[in-house]
C-alpha cells in the first residue's frame, strides 16, 4: 500500500512539472472519483478481506464511486454537488463476524485554492450533506449491538481533507486526495454499545475532471482565449477591460492598441472615439500630423483631426493655433478678404490685424484695389498717408500730389476761352473739376486764380483779359460751393511767358490759368 501511495505521488508530481495549465477561472468541472475507504467505528480498523471462516464474498474492501458537478463561484472558491454510491465494511471482534452497508452520499462541498500556479492546483474542501444506508448484511452479524441500530436509514455526512488537481490537457484534470468524512449515526456497522465512536472513514480517492474552458476558452466572448488573457492581464471575464468600448480582442488583434489603457496614443481620445467615431489612429496622437493632437483639435479647437489644414486658408491648423493665433475655422481671421495664409506667405502682413500699417486702408483694399503696400503707410514717401490720400481724392502712388505748396504755381493745361473773350470752353470741365477736387481735399487752404495771355494785342487789352479769364474760373469754382473768400482771380496779361511767343505753339503756352496756394 505505501509503494502504492508513493508510486501516485511521484505521478502526480511529474505531471505538475511538465504541464503549463493554468487552473483559474476554469468555469464549470463535472467529474468522477474513486475512493478507497479505511472505516473507523468500534471494530478494529480492517477493511479487507477475512479469516477462512467467511465466504469469499465477504473479501472485499470499502470503497466510494463518486459523480460531482463542481461551480466557480469566485477565484479561489468552487462549490461541488457531489453524488455517489459504495460500501462501508469490515470485520467485527475477533474476526468472527462481518458488517457491510451500503452507502449513497449526497453532499455539498466548499473547496478552497488559495494559490494560482501552473500545472497543479492545491486545495482544501470541507462540506456537508447526507447519506443513505443499508446493511445488506445484519443477518450474519455474530457480534450483538448493545443498542438498537436501523438497518437502513438516512444520517447526516461532513466530509473534509485536502488535495490537487493535476492537469493532463486543457481540459482534462487528475484529481488527487486525502480525507475523511464523518457521520451522524452508528448503524453503518450495525453495532452501537453508546459510546462515542460514531461511524466515520479515511478515504484516499484519485479521480477525472473535465473541465468547462480550456486556453482557448473565451468566456466574454472578446475573441481572445482565457490563456491569453492572462498573459495580456486583461480580464478573461470582462471583454472590455479598460472600458473603452473596444473589446479587447478588437484592441489586439485588429487595432493593435493597449487593452489595459483606454487612450492608447495619450491624445484625450479613447481608442473607440478614434477608431469608430473620428477614423483617427489610435496609435499616433497627431494623426494628420498638423503639430495638434487628435484629441486638442476635437475637443479644444474643433478642428478635422484628419485634415491639416481646416479651413483650406494655406496654413496648417497647428500653425494657425501656435504660431500665428489665427482662427483654424476661419480662412480669414481679421476679415480683410485676404485668407489668412496669403497674408502670411505673399503678402507678409498680418492675418490678425485687418489693417496691417494702420493707414486706414484694409489689407486687401491696399493690394486689390489700390495696388499700395500694405506694409508701408506712405506707399508714395510723400508724406501723407494712404489712407488718407484716398480719402480725399490723391493718388495714394504719386507723391507730387501729397502737399500743394505755398507759392508754387500749377499750371492748369486744358483750361481754353472763345477767342479774344472770357467764356470758358465745355472742353475744359474736367481741369476745372481737378482744381475743385484740390480745393475740397485741403479745405484749410486759400488760392489765387491766376490769368495770362499770349502777346498778341495791346497791354491793356491783355490785362483786362487776363484777369476776365481768371475770374471766369474763380466763378465756376464758386457755383461749385467753394467759399469765396478761400479764392482771388488776378490778371498777369503777357507777363511772365512760360515760352518764347514766336510760334503758334509756343503762344498757346502762354495762353494759360495757373493755380496758386498763397495760403
Amino acid at each position: 500500500m505505501k509503494h502504492f501511495l508513493l508510486s501516485i505521488l511521484l505521478i502526480l508530481f511529474a505531471l505538475s512539472v511538465t504541464t503549463n495549465a493554468q487552473f483559474k477561472d476554469w468555469g464549470n468541472k463535472y467529474g468522477v472519483r474513486y475512493s478507497f475507504l479505511f472505516p473507523q467505528n468500534e471494530f478494529p480498523n480492517v477493511g479487507f478481506g477475512g479469516n477462512d471462516k467467511l465466504s469469499l464474498e465477504h473479501y472485499t474492501m470499502s470503497y466510494l464511486l463518486e459523480g460531482f458537478a463542481g461551480f466557480e463561484l469566485t477565484h479561489t472558491l468552487e462549490l461541488d454537488l457531489n453524488f455517489g454510491y459504495g460500501s462501508y465494511a469490515g470485520h467485527q471482534f475477533n474476526y468472527i463476524g462481518y458488517y457491510k452497508s451500503e452507502k449513497i452520499p449526497i453532499h455539498l462541498r466548499l473547496r478552497i485554492a488559495p494559490f494560482d500556479l501552473k500545472g497543479w492546483n492545491p486545495y482544501v474542501f470541507l462540506g456537508g450533506g447526507f447519506v443513505h444506508h443499508s446493511n445488506r448484511y445484519a443477518e450474519q452479524n455474530t457480534v450483538v449491538s448493545p443498542k438498537h441500530v436501523e438497518n437502513e436509514g438516512w444520517a447526516g455526512i461532513f466530509p473534509l481533507g485536502i488535495g490537487a488537481e493535476f492537469a493532463l490537457t486543457d481540459i482534462v484534470l487528475l484529481d488527487f486526495y486525502l480525507g475523511g468524512g464523518y457521520t451522524t449515526t452508528y448503524d453503518f456497522n450495525n453495532y452501537d454499545d453508546g459510546g462515542n465512536a460514531l461511524d466515520a472513514n479515511y478515504n484516499l480517492a484519485l479521480g477525472l475532471t473535465l473541465t468547462g474552458e480550456s486556453c482557448s476558452s473565451d468566456k466574454d466572448m472578446d475573441g481572445i482565449g482565457k490563456c491569453e488573457e492572462e498573459k495580456l492581464g486583461t480580464s478573461p471575464r470582462n471583454p472590455d477591460t479598460d472600458g473603452d468600448g473596444l473589446t479587447d480582442g478588437e484592441e489586439v488583434l485588429v487595432y493593435k492598441t493597449k487593452p489595459l489603457l483606454a487612450d492608447t496614443d495619450l491624445d484625450g481620445l479613447s481608442d473607440f472615439d478614434e477608431v469608430k467615431k473620428y477614423k483617427t489612429d489610435p496609435l499616433n496622437a497627431d494623426t494628420d500630423g498638423d503639430g495638434l493632437n487628435d484629441g486638442e483639435e476635437v475637443n479644444k479647437y474643433k478642428t478635422v483631426p484628419l485634415k491639416v489644414d481646416t479651413d483650406n486658408d494655406g496654413l496648417s491648423d497647428g500653425d494657425e493655433v501656435i504660431k500665428y493665433n489665427t482662427d483654424p475655422l476661419n480662412a480669414d481671421t481679421d476679415g480683410d478678404g485676404l485668407g489668412d495664409g496669403e497674408e502670411v506667405s505673399t503678402y507678409l502682413t498680418s492675418p490678425i490685424l485687418k489693417d496691417t500699417d494702420g493707414d486706414g486702408l484694409s489689407d486687401y483694399d491696399e493690394v486689390m484695389t489700390y495696388k499700395t503696400n500694405p506694409l508701408i503707410k506712405d506707399s508714395d514717401d510723400g508724406t501723407i498717408d494712404d489712407g488718407t490720400e484716398v480719402t480725399r481724392g490723391t493718388n495714394p502712388l504719386d507723391a507730387d500730389d501729397d502737399v500743394v505748396k505755398v507759392g508754387v504755381p500749377i499750371i492748369l493745361e486744358g483750361i481754353t476761352f472763345s477767342k479774344t473773350k472770357a467764356d470758358i470752353k465745355p472742353e475744359s470741365e474736367n481741369t476745372l473739376r481737378k482744381a475743385l477736387q484740390t480745393l475740397e481735399t485741403y479745405p484749410d487752404i486759400s488760392v489765387e486764380i491766376s490769368g495770362y495771355t499770349d502777346n498778341v494785342g495791346s497791354d491793356r487789352s491783355n490785362q483786362r483779359l487776363s484777369e476776365k479769364r481768371a475770374n471766369a474760373v474763380r466763378d465756376w469754382l464758386v457755383r461749385q460751393g467753394v467759399d469765396p473768400d478761400r479764392i482771388t482771380a488776378k490778371g498777369y496779361g503777357e507777363s511772365n511767358p512760360v515760352a518764347p511767343n514766336d510760334t503758334p505753339e509756343a503762344k498757346q503756352k502762354n495762353r494759360r490759368i495757373e493755380f496758386k496756394r498763397i495760403k
